[in-house]
């Protein structure tokens, strides 16, 4: 009864947050110097094409009235009409979200799969080799731009070895997967089409790599940290006099306690790659939604921009509930 309570009090606080970030978004975007209708109708439109097209758009209202308007729209399931390509504003999300999709999941398995470990080994043989090494890889990071990496790994892995492919999902000479969930990982799978399958996991792996190196690093600092603190416990020394394992005191007793601090980093992670993918999808020409805000901002497309961001705010909402829910799992004492 307290967890349901619990969703139903947390549900309900999205619905003001997510009010207060279209108000937000809704200014600034309209704060910003420049003419949609101009952009659309192109230079040299006559001034009354352009009249003529800024009042079909309901750009000559005032702006408490084309908010309202939008308001009521999105109450209605509608996120607007894209002024770039005239298209409904959720049917170019329900397109490019899941390449984005793809590509987060796909980091935070490199992020968890390769930091958890790197963490944990950098704990149990603190000040060696390893750990030095570690601590190393981790600092250049959260040190190196991203755009200077996927640069790099492009110049390295595409152009001189030419081992992986530079961007894109697929080949071009590769027809996409029958559409199931968008995941093309998951869709060429569902297909048994393995060739295709490798293709699209070739593909992958630089801009996740990119994306996710950062997050990696800093949750190979937290779990190191947060497993020294832990060992130093008196229960961790008590377990040891016991004669228990080592493994097992590692992996039961110190990595369980210490992954309080690491699943707060992840959910936080997630939530970031979920809407902070715009360098790496534009320097890798991944179709996703990072590419598709970025020349929607180009072209002052406000529909599109409003859509992306109430996406990312709900996916980042979402995904701290889930770890608050994670809490009171790993800690039996966390209440709701």
């Amino acid at each position: 009864m307290h967890l349901l309570s619990y969703l139903v009090k947390r549900l309900l606080y999205l619905v003001p947050v997510l009010l207060g970030v279209t108000l937000l978004v809704f200014v600034i975007s309209h704060a910003i110097p420049g003419d949609p209708a101009r952009m659309m109708a192109g230079q040299k439109a006559s001034r009354e094409a352009v009249e003529n097209l800024r009042r079909s758009m309901g750009l000559d209202r005032p702006l408490p009235e084309q908010y309202g308007r939008y308001l009521w729209g999105l109450f209605q399931g509608d996120l607007g009409v894209s002024i770039r390509n005239q298209r409904p504003v959720l049917d170019d999300i329900k397109d490019f979200f899941p390449a984005t999709l793809e590509l987060t999941l796909a980091s935070m398995v490199l992020c968890l799969g390769v930091g958890l470990p790197l963490g944990i080994l950098s704990a149990v043989y603190r000040n060696r080799p390893l750990d030095h090494v570690s601590r190393v890889f981790s600092v250049c990071g959260v040190s190196m731009p991203v755009f200077w990496l996927g640069l790099m790994l492009l110049l390295l892995f595409y152009r001189n070895l030419q081992w992986l492919p530079g961007s894109g999902r697929l080949d071009v000479t590769l027809a996409p997967p029958v559409h199931v969930t968008g995941l093309y990982l998951v869709d060429t799978l569902l297909e048994g089409d393995g060739r295709k399958f490798l293709n699209a996991l070739s593909h992958i792996v630089l801009p996740a790599f990119c994306l996710s190196y950062v997050y990696l690093a800093i949750v190979t600092r937290i779990v190191r940290s947060s497993m020294i603190a832990v060992m130093e416990q008196d229960f961790v020394v008590t377990a040891r006099a016991n004669g228990i394992a080592e493994s097992v005191v590692v992996l039961k007793h110190c990595l369980k306690n210490s992954l309080i601090p690491t699943v707060t980093i992840a959910g936080l992670s997630m939530g970031e790659l979920l809407g902070g993918a715009i360098l790496t999808e534009t320097i890798f020409g991944w179709p996703g939604m990072g590419k598709y805000v970025v020349d929607s901002v180009n072209f002052l497309d406000f529909p599109a921009i409003m859509g992306f961001t109430l996406v990312a705010s709900l996916g980042y909402v979402m995904i701290n509930l889930v770890v608050d829910l994670v809490y009171a799992f790993l800690n039996p004492q966390i209440g709701y």
